[in-house]
């Protein structure tokens, strides 16, 4: 896989993260405010885009290449807690995120 698809799956992932950010956002509103509604808007909109994106990647790069590079959503989404919500990244969640990223590299090398 060329860098320029590299980096297009990835900023395509690191698009989808921010749909869980929007995500957030929206339930520390009032149910059925305009706010509410906005932040949901939101969402949708990034998740249309990131299938559209998601879509045209896979026509350029392998399945398998793809799906194991989508837990780097995890560390994305530790970042994102961290950086709009005051979240604390705790060593249980960077193991947690090494055991799923072992287990993806297992999957994935283990027809070699």
């Amino acid at each position: 896989m060329n860098l320029k698809l590299f980096l297009a799956l990835h900023a395509s992932l690191l698009f989808s993260s921010l749909g869980g950010v929007a995500s957030k956002m929206a339930a520390n509103e009032e149910m059925f405010s305009l706010s509410f509604f906005i932040w949901y808007g939101l969402v949708l909109f990034i998740m249309f885009g990131y299938a559209l994106i998601w879509q045209q990647i896979l026509k350029h790069v392998p399945l398998t290449v793809a799906f194991s590079n989508k837990p780097v959503g995890l560390v994305w989404g530790m970042v994102w807690g961290t950086l709009f919500f005051q979240e604390v990244i705790t060593w249980k969640m960077i193991l947690g995120a090494a055991i799923i990223f072992a287990g993806i590299y297992l999957v994935v090398t283990g027809d070699e």
